[in-house]
């Protein structure tokens, strides 16, 4: 699905349809405009929208061969970012990742969204409000009101981490969690780990701006990243590497657990064996072929041995149950 929105100074218009051909002839090169490009994998397609706005043509294998996540420098035709976001989705106590791709032009922006990214379906919803702010400062502003709105997302994300943790932890310090919790655990820190690479990256992206000649962002917004978004980044940085670590403290309790009822398994079948050892010895005796076996003789010797045998495994049991072993 392609979506295009036109910025005019008091309104913004939106058109919405499946033909290239179609949404690009609605583009009006006078206004600034953002094309979203939603599920959109038609190779041809995305070569005729690079080649609308004129830029590079390798631009198009980046976009379907799925680039290193951070700001491409190479080309200097547009601002171009690969980008991988966790989301609230959850499915498998496995989040979801959102990937694509931000192309940033003179009055132009592009996202490419292998899968739909809800924040910036919201904020295109929102934009009738600040038309006057783009016509004034330029579209980067809508590439700045992205990102806070990626951040702002992050919140819900690590909200929701931190109260699964919480769960989890309860299952962790009671020792009635198994195997299943700390596959939990660790399922959710792996799929937890594209969001070093999204901070990354914006970090990546911030040190970029404060080179002379970076052109793709006006003054004004590089003033709002500085002073709104650059603080925001250190202070989720800082959370998301604390739940990390929260992560990992459980994952190795709850590994010590697993190894302390493992052990305990392995110590309650060796007393077993333990107890049961003198009667398998007795029962090997008196399973050799001797001559001379007087007791044998005797009708009260087959009960007698049976009675020893019994107070063997009581005895050994009453002792083990003493020590705790059992």
């Amino acid at each position: 699905m392609l979506t295009l929105l036109t910025f005019h100074p008091d309104n913004l218009e939106l058109f919405t349809s499946n033909h290239v051909d179609t949404v690009l002839k609605q583009i009006d090169s006078s206004h600034n405009i953002w094309l979203r490009c939603i599920y959109f994998r038609d190779r041809t397609g995305t070569a005729k929208i690079i080649k609308h706005f004129g830029l590079n043509p390798s631009r198009v294998n980046m976009i379907f061969n799925h680039s290193p996540v951070g700001v491409d420098e190479d080309v200097e035709d547009c601002l171009f970012d690969s980008y991988e976001i966790l989301t609230p989705q959850i499915k498998n106590h496995e989040f979801e990742v959102a990937r694509g791709n931000i192309v940033l032009g003179n009055n132009f922006i592009i996202t490419f969204e292998i899968t739909e990214l809800k924040v910036l379906s919201i904020l295109a919803n929102n934009l009738q409000k600040r038309t006057r702010d783009i016509e004034s400062v330029g579209i980067s502003y809508v590439f700045y009101l992205i990102f806070k709105e990626v951040l702002n997302n992050y919140h819900t994300v690590f909200d929701y981490i931190s109260r699964k943790l919480d769960d989890l932890e309860d299952e962790v310090l009671d020792n009635s969690g198994d195997e299943l919790t700390y596959q939990k655990i660790a399922t959710m820190r792996q799929s937890t780990r594209s969001g070093r690479r999204n901070f990354q990256s914006i970090k990546s992206l911030m040190a970029i701006m404060d080179h002379e000649d970076f052109q793709w962002i006006a003054q004004p917004v590089k003033e709002l990243f500085n002073q709104e978004l650059v603080h925001h980044v250190d202070k989720l940085w800082q959370e998301y590497q604390a739940l990390r670590a929260w992560m990992s403290e459980l994952m190795e309790i709850q590994r010590d657990n697993i190894a302390s009822k493992t052990g305990e398994r392995i110590n309650r079948l060796t007393i077993l064996s333990t107890i049961f050892l003198p009667i398998t010895f007795m029962s090997g005796f008196y399973g050799m072929n001797f001559k001379y076996m007087p007791e044998l003789e005797q009708p009260w010797a087959y009960p007698a041995v049976i009675c020893v045998m019994a107070l063997i495994v009581i005895g050994s049991i009453a002792y083990a149950k003493k020590q705790r072993w059992l």
